[in-house]
């Protein structure tokens, strides 16, 4: 099931739609699924747990025999951390992902890293409004927009309910995949794993 491209990158990550549901019943750590548009499993996600440094894995399936993506992150217990994002295969950095701890104590808030650490893009709560009664009132959806450059490429939408995390990325108006959907991917799931703490 692998795309025929010099660069090797699994079909499955070259789609526009993607949604991403975390278990709740987790003993430690995290793990989630991540469906298609035809709401079939593509991957699944697990961060390990007792790590003071994030560490995420994106695998084929749930059971963990072929990788495809790390997430770590740099330093531990840091506000504002920076998640390098990795081809597990090739070892490759692919991008990287850094939080704005202060900003996000009132409207979450990323910047998105080229692999020479340049911001070429950024992910903010599209509401502020919301932001701050969802800190005060909880059970209210999120709603994140994604830009590179400026330019709209994705949109982030969490669904209400309560008792299951799931986040519906929409990649569909990045025509020219200016942003690498395996970098917003791991953008998505760490939306759901860490900002998914203040819930």
């Amino acid at each position: 099931m692998k795309i025929d491209r010099s660069d090797g990158v699994d079909k499955r990550f070259n789609q526009d739609l993607f949604h991403i549901r975390k278990h709740i019943l987790t003993f430690a750590g995290a793990k989630l699924e991540i469906f298609d548009a035809q709401e079939q499993v593509i991957f699944f996600s697990k961060m390990k747990a007792f790590k003071l440094r994030e560490d995420i894995r994106i695998f084929s399936g749930e059971d963990m025999q072929e990788e495809f993506i790390s997430i770590h992150a740099r330093s531990a217990l840091d506000f504002s951390a920076i998640y390098d994002v990795m081809d597990s295969k090739t070892g490759e950095k692919i991008g990287a992902l850094q939080r704005h701890g202060m900003k996000s104590m009132i409207k979450d808030e990323w910047s998105i890293l080229n692999a020479n650490d340049v911001q070429v893009g950024k992910i903010q709560e599209d509401n502020i409004l919301l932001a701050i009664l969802r800190r005060f009132i909880g059970l209210i959806p999120q709603s994140f927009k994604v830009e590179m450059n400026g330019t709209p490429v994705a949109e982030f939408k969490q669904n209400f309910n309560p008792f299951v995390v799931k986040l519906n990325l929409d990649f569909s108006m990045d025509k020219s995949q200016t942003l690498d959907r395996r970098l917003g991917l791991a953008a998505g799931i760490l939306l759901c794993v860490i900002e998914g703490k203040q819930d």
